[in-house]
């Protein structure tokens, strides 16, 4: 998605960091970019305000549950291997572990 107009940031790049940027995980230099450029490009904003809501659902409906270390290190080696630009192996992460045994959550 590009608004066609040229800005000191790319669309490209803010679409491909949006997650980084709402969850604070890059420099507050490139922060600051990406609000500077959400100022002036409303098809980025509007799809920063729509990621955002999604996330602040999210979070308010499943935000209480525990997830297993063991899920957790699987789904956070798996990012590590697609910001690597690596292949991931297609094989499924097992999320039964938390919702089929009683009591999982609260390991």
């Amino acid at each position: 998605m590009s608004c066609g107009e040229p800005h000191e940031t790319d669309c490209s790049e803010v679409l491909d960091h949006l997650y980084e940027f709402l969850d604070r995980e890059m420099p507050d230099a490139d922060c600051t970019k990406f609000e500077s450029h959400f100022e002036e490009c409303s098809p980025c904003l509007e799809k920063y305000g729509l990621e955002q809501a999604v996330k602040k659902l999210v979070k308010r409906c499943c935000g209480h549950d525990d997830v297993p270390s063991d899920l957790r290190a699987k789904v956070m080696g798996r990012i590590e291997l697609i910001r690597a630009g690596e292949a991931v192996p297609e094989q499924d992460v097992d999320v039964t572990v938390a919702t089929e045994r009683p009591g999982a959550a609260a390991q």
